[in-house]
């Protein structure tokens, strides 16, 4: 599946002398996390390389609150979700001196990598911290929304998606049975792939999403075809959308189609739970495994990833960036399925 390190090809080919390394996870969790910590610890040890894991990512370093992970330590957690380091978003490391108490936490344990599960938050704060500290580190892409540059798939999206799918199909009985419209709310506060792809997947008959401002107009006028046509229908809200996600839009409905029987329903968390899929635990073992020989080679501030089935490595500044826009292909595959 995967052919070699192309892209270190590039670097001093001289295995820098690691003898400990962080690992944290930082931002929101994502099934697969567990996996891919089981493969930077195994990795490493299999290279002589201790590993100490900080719990509650960023806010672990500066609490110094961490554990030595070893292979035991990372036994039988491969097929569960969540992850065992824990996982925050930290304020307090956004400031000087959260940053300087990080640092003082590296150097005091002798570390001399730092590996990041985590997304967008996470690398930019990855970013910030090069600028105190001279550790080299490297990040997996680990977030259900799929919003990092650099990969095709980031670590919990697979399994995400695939519980939205789930849901939604439950849901269609019930909306078959009673002739309702339901306006499901699924995550992607900044981005719509989730939606996406999940609607794809089950069939829905539209998507309010970030990417597109004007799909609501688009969605009232459709009424007399679709009452013309079926009476129930599946609707994939982000919950980012511009109209005030799953309630807001439902609201609109229930005022614009009175004679409509429409539901709403939130997902919310539990698209970030569960054990991941067999793709995802791959994929996160590949990440994980080549993470830890990243840092060996001498790469730095860089997110490591899965491109076209090749491993590939985006420097953070690059990798934060959110996608802008959606596959247009995407779009006009699922516009021509739903009609």
């Amino acid at each position: 599946m995967i052919i070699g390190l192309p892209n270190l090809t590039n670097k001093n080919m001289n295995v820098h002398n690691m003898k400990k390394i962080a690992l944290i996870t930082s931002g929101g969790d994502s099934p697969g996390m567990n996996a891919c910590i089981r493969a930077i610890v195994r990795t490493a040890r299999a290279e002589n390389i201790d590993v100490i894991g900080f719990y509650r990512g960023y806010e672990g370093l500066i609490d110094d609150d961490h554990i030595q992970l070893t292979k035991s330590k990372v036994s039988n957690i491969i097929h569960r979700g969540g992850t065992i380091l824990k996982t925050a978003r930290s304020k307090r490391f956004t400031t000087p001196e959260g940053m300087k108490k990080a640092n003082e936490t590296l150097e005091k344990h002798q570390i001399d990598g730092l590996i990041v599960i985590g997304g967008d938050g996470s690398f930019k704060g990855a970013l910030e911290f090069s600028k105190v500290h001279n550790i080299k580190t490297v990040g997996c892409p680990g977030t259900i929304d799929n919003d990092l540059i650099g990969t095709d798939f980031t670590i919990g999206y697979d399994t995400a998606t695939n519980t939205v799918v789930e849901a939604v199909d439950k849901i269609r009985d019930t909306a078959e049975s009673h002739d309702r419209i339901f306006v499901v709310e699924v995550m992607g506060r900044d981005a719509g792939l989730i939606a996406l792809r999940s609607a794809i997947a089950c069939g829905a008959e539209a998507i309010l999403i970030p990417e597109r401002k004007n799909d609501l107009q688009t969605l009232l006028e459709n009424k007399k075809s679709w009452r013309l046509t079926k009476k129930s229908r599946i609707i994939i809200v982000a919950e980012g959308d511009e109209n005030g996600g799953a309630v807001g839009i439902g609201n609109l409905l229930k005022k614009e189609w009175p004679e409509f029987d429409i539901r709403i329903s939130i997902l919310g968390h539990i698209q970030r739970g569960g054990n991941p899929t067999c793709m995802e635990r791959v994929n996160a073992s590949i990440m994980g495994y080549y993470a830890v020989k990243a840092l060996q080679n001498g790469h730095n501030n860089e997110m490591i990833g899965i491109v076209n089935k090749q491993v590939a490595y985006t420097h953070f500044r690059d990798a934060v960036k959110h996608i802008e826009d959606l596959n247009p292909e995407m779009m006009r595959i699922l516009d021509v399925l739903s009609s």
